[in-house]
This record gives structure tokens, C-alpha cells and sequence, in this order.
């Protein structure tokens, strides 16, 4: 009878031992299994890493506003010089004008600007009292030029010392053109070709004549010439 109890505690006690020893072995078996997931979880996070770099890269497109403003501004400036263009063109065919008919008023009398010596009353031996000396003086087509290079100022005179041209360079002349002549003073009465240069002739009044040289080289006046030509005749004048 106490070999049976013995035998049926022993049973007892080999089941709950192997019970134990597999409730142990599930529980490593579980503990392994969580080890085991955990890296792939790092993986995953570890890859989701570069996806927040792209997003950071449209930052970049800040820049592309600055050209796109940039040449709308430039055009601006192109515009405003237009209006002083239009003054100043406006304001030197006003001052041409002017200067044109002074000439031509000048001319009626004889004299260029600046030069109180006449064609027709004027004598050379005044010029050179007042004056002095020529420069330069040589014969020359109807009579003899006398020039004042400092004056810009060339007299042509006859035997006479009657003066019957009175020709000047000054620089505020040698920025005439003839379409600015013209549209002042109309078309000349005459116009010879002398070389290279043109001569545009208009009829001051009975007496006298005002021309414009204009070389082809410059297209504006090289100097003017107030001219008698009666007196251009007369080389016993005086």
C-alpha cells in the first residue's frame, strides 16, 4: 500500500516538473521572439529618416523669386531718358532758329557775328589798325583774302582795300546743318559745288548775299560768308 502512495507521488511530482520546464521553455521562446522583432523596427525608423531630407530641399526654390522681379525693374529705367531727349532736341531747334535769323539780319547789313567791320563800307586798312596784320594774305579768285586766324575771321578786300567779303568759322556756326538752314531760311537761291564743299547761297537783300559752306566730309557749316559781289568787280574801289 506504501508503494503505491510512493509511486503516485512520484508521478505527481515528474508532472509538475515537466510542466515547469515547459512553461520555462515558452517563456525563452517568447523573450527570443521579441528580441528578434526589435531590429526591424530600428530598420524601419532608420529608413524613415531620408524621407524628411527631400522635404527640406524645397527650400531651395526661395531663390528663384529674385530673377523673376529683377528684369521688371529694368525696363523703367530705359523710359525716363526719352523725355529730356525730347526737351534738348526741341530746345536746339529753337536756339538754331534764332541764331539763323540773326545771321540773315546781320547779313542785311553786311557783318557776321561778333565783327564790326561791313562788305561794302568796311576798308582793310581799318582792320588793320585795329586788328593788325594779317596772318595770312594771298590773291585769291576776284581779290585778295586777308585772314585773322585768332578771330576766325578771313576778309577779302579789292585793290581798293574796299571790303566785299566778310567770311567766319566761328564754332558756334560749324554746328549748323542744312536741314536746319532750310527749315529756317527755305531753300537757297543757289547752291555751286566747290571741291568737296557746297555752297548754299540766299539772296540777303539787293546788296548782299549770306552762304553756307558745308563740306560732305561733316555735313554741317565749315564757316559763312557775307559777300557784295558788285563790289567784287570793282577792284579800283576806294
Amino acid at each position: 500500500m506504501s508503494v503505491q502512495i510512493k509511486l503516485i507521488a512520484g508521478s505527481i511530482l515528474l508532472t509538475g516538473m515537466i510542466g515547469l520546464a515547459g512553461c520555462s521553455s515558452n517563456n525563452e521562446a517568447a523573450n527570443s521572439d521579441s528580441e528578434a522583432t526589435a531590429p526591424t523596427e530600428t530598420a524601419v525608423a532608420a529608413t524613415s529618416v531620408p524621407e524628411v531630407s527631400p522635404a527640406s530641399t524645397p527650400a531651395a526654390t526661395a531663390p528663384e523669386t529674385a530673377p523673376e522681379t529683377a528684369p521688371e525693374t529694368a525696363p523703367a529705367a530705359t523710359s525716363s531718358p526719352t523725355e529730356p531727349d525730347k526737351d534738348s532736341t526741341s530746345s536746339n531747334s529753337q536756339n538754331s532758329d534764332k541764331q539763323l535769323k540773326e545771321l540773315l539780319e546781320l547779313a542785311k547789313k553786311g557783318k557776321v557775328p561778333g565783327v564790326k567791320y561791313a562788305a561794302h563800307t568796311g576798308l582793310i586798312d581799318e582792320v588793320e589798325a585795329d586788328w593788325g596784320k594779317p596772318d595770312q594774305q594771298e590773291s585769291a579768285g576776284k581779290g585778295i583774302y586777308a585772314t585773322y586766324t585768332d578771330k576766325h575771321v578771313v576778309f577779302g578786300f579789292n585793290k581798293g582795300s574796299l571790303i566785299f567779303d566778310v567770311r567766319s568759322s566761328d564754332s558756334a556756326l560749324q554746328k549748323l546743318t542744312l536741314k536746319q538752314i532750310e527749315a529756317t531760311l527755305g531753300k537757297p537761291d543757289d547752291t555751286k559745288v566747290n571741291g568737296e564743299d557746297k555752297i548754299y547761297t540766299y539772296q540777303a537783300n539787293d546788296q548782299y548775299q549770306l552762304k553756307f559752306i558745308i563740306p560732305s566730309s561733316t555735313g554741317t557749316v565749315d564757316h559763312i560768308s557775307v559777300f557784295s559781289e558788285q563790289d567784287s568787280f570793282n577792284n579800283m574801289a576806294g
